[in-house]
């Protein structure tokens, strides 16, 4: 496997779902970037104008606790802090506040990591709305072919034969004339 491609899933495989956003968080943005979370999270607080709240968010502690619980991941020792989530465009504001070299090339992977994903988004909800056709298309023909088969049955069906009436029986009635 290319070097580049194992870097960009190593990027893919980074990439959460928080609020509505695709998110990283600063821990492995400064692992991408070669720069400690201490130094990541500094720079950010002294460029705090440059990442408005669709850039970069502080996860709640119920958040927080739910990434550790479905990652696994020990409660002692870690972080004095809640972590930062970087949208793509924080992600990218990030490499610019850093201006180290490595910054700068991995942001190139983080956004193409973050548009392959958006692009997956679309195909799989264009998959599903097609999947959703289907189904309504397969719905009104089980209808129409046993509306069919329930015509063919009755006509299939034999013919009973007229009974004979059993019991006194008048006369037929007279026309006036």
């Amino acid at each position: 496997m290319p070097k580049n491609t194992a870097l960009a899933l190593r990027v893919d495989s980074r990439i959460l779902h928080l609020r509505n956003h695709k998110v990283i968080l600063d821990s492995d943005l400064a692992e991408l970037y070669r720069v400690s979370v201490k130094r990541l999270n500094e720079q950010v607080k002294r460029n705090r104008e440059r990442f408005p709240t669709d850039f970069l968010f502080r996860l709640t502690a119920k958040e927080f606790e739910s990434l550790r619980s479905q990652n696994a991941t020990s409660k002692r020792g870690g972080r004095r802090y809640l972590p930062y989530a970087f949208t793509e465009h924080g992600a990218i504001m990030a490499a610019t506040i850093l201006n180290s070299k490595r910054a700068i090339e991995m942001s190139v992977f983080v956004v193409r990591a973050f548009v392959r994903l958006r692009e997956t988004m679309a195909a799989n909800r264009k998959i599903a709305g097609k999947l959703q056709e289907l189904e309504t298309r397969l719905e009104k023909h089980d209808t129409a072919i046993q509306d069919i088969i329930d015509a063919i049955k009755e006509l299939m069906a034999p013919e009973e034969p007229p009974r004979r009436k059993i019991g006194f029986q008048l006369p037929p009635a007279k026309k006036k004339k």
